[in-house]
């Protein structure tokens, strides 16, 4: 293969707030995680609130050039329109120790969770729900005006499922965690617009490119389910999609595909090939998922904000990835406009509940919060300065 992109393609690694700095005590998932669903809880995380400078010199050392992470809205904003200047003070050190360290920042403004009293509102279904995020978004612009890429939501099409499944069991409604539920299609459009009214916001306070994080399923139809393929992918991404029309970039995430038949989504079937969150190994997800927004927004740039794998096998990191930036480089040669490539995670962070998937491209003992870089993490470095993956 000759050399993967260009000379100013991103190559980097992407973290969420929530599931590396720890005691976010504000956030709506700290309270959900001391409730009566068995999760595990965050805790001190990885103490990534203290120890971010660490992280991102392992990524910088090891020869990436960016670093996506987020800035926690509950810590911003801790009751309505009471704002925090010293927690966005810390949020600057983060972007200023990046820029210093040759990482380029690409920061979330919404990566999953919000404060507790936006959800005691009412969350997105809430009156003022997008005038809420505005305002938040308005305060944070203050520190981005020198960042180069923001993404306003992340994966807000997995917003409106689990928030759907809250909605649901507030409603005395019987949900199964174990099932994955349709994203609620009344949630997406509220999501949409916060999006579309935070663009301009941050056009006209920063030079920024401004997109917004879809998760990508890379669907598939079976035999014959082409027409249920469109209606389901409609409710999952297109829409989305859609609300990205326009944009600087949409960031793709992808991990692996999901079949559709006539009835809908077909369940994975259980596999010991399968990841440590139950999905199939299938690396090509990143080729499919990136040419679909593709042809679906007619050319739009393309950053790969998320795509990784769940494994305690290190070896399997690489072979994933390897293959993923394969499937990756053969669709930017056909056409597809690649921006970069962020893998996530960069360490193995909390996981939404569980602190069993391992993610990382650096390993973290939660007692002593000692980093070990992973051999995963000295390979993609080799690639992301070579531009090879011999």
């Amino acid at each position: 293969m000759p050399e993967l992109f260009s000379d100013d393609f991103l190559w980097g690694a992407s973290t969420a707030a929530h599931q590396v700095e720890g005691n976010n005590l504000n956030s709506d998932w700290w309270l959900i995680e001391q409730g009566p669903y068995g999760l595990q809880r965050s805790g001190d995380g990885l103490d990534s609130y203290h120890r971010f400078a660490e992280d991102m010199r392992l990524l910088a050392d090891a020869g990436l050039n960016a670093y996506r992470f987020s800035i926690e809205w509950a810590r911003i904003e801790p009751s309505p329109g009471a704002f925090s200047r010293a927690e966005l003070a810390h949020y600057r050190r983060m972007i200023d120790t990046a820029k210093a360290l040759g990482l380029t920042p690409v920061v979330t403004l919404h990566h999953f969770t919000h404060p507790i009293w936006f959800e005691e509102q009412g969350a997105w279904l809430g009156d003022g729900a997008v005038d809420a995020f505005v305002r938040y978004v308005e305060f944070a612009a203050q520190i981005l005006h020198d960042v180069d890429w923001v993404c306003t939501i992340n994966e807000p099409n997995m917003v409106a499922v689990m928030h759907g499944m809250r909605v649901r069991a507030a409603r005395g409604e019987q949900i199964d965690p174990t099932v994955l539920a349709s994203p609620d299609e009344s949630i997406g459009r509220v999501l949409i617009a916060a999006h579309r009214a935070a663009v301009p916001i941050l056009h006209n306070a920063t030079g920024a490119k401004v997109g917004m994080t879809i998760s990508s399923q890379a669907q598939e139809a079976a035999p014959g389910a082409e027409q249920k393929l469109a209606e389901v992918r409609y409710l999952w991404e297109d829409m989305y999609l859609e609300g990205c029309r326009g944009d600087d970039f949409v960031g793709i995430q992808a991990y692996s595909t999901q079949t559709v038949d006539q009835d809908g989504l077909v369940p994975h079937t259980p596999s010991p090939d399968n990841t440590q969150v139950g999905l199939p190994y299938r690396p090509d997800a990143l080729g499919i998922a990136v040419r679909h927004a593709h042809r679906f927004l007619d050319g739009i740039p393309i950053l790969v904000t998320e795509n990784g794998i769940a494994t305690s096998d290190d070896e399997r990191r690489i072979a994933y990835t390897r293959e993923a930036l394969r499937h990756l480089g053969e669709a930017s040669d056909e056409g597809v406009n690649v921006l970069g490539y962020l893998h996530w995670s960069a360490v193995d962070n909390f996981e939404w509940g569980h602190w069993e998937p391992t993610f990382g491209l650096i390993a973290v003992d939660r007692e002593t919060f000692v980093r070990t870089p992973k051999s995963s993490l000295a390979w993609l470095g080799a690639v992301a300065r070579t531009r090879t993956l011999t």
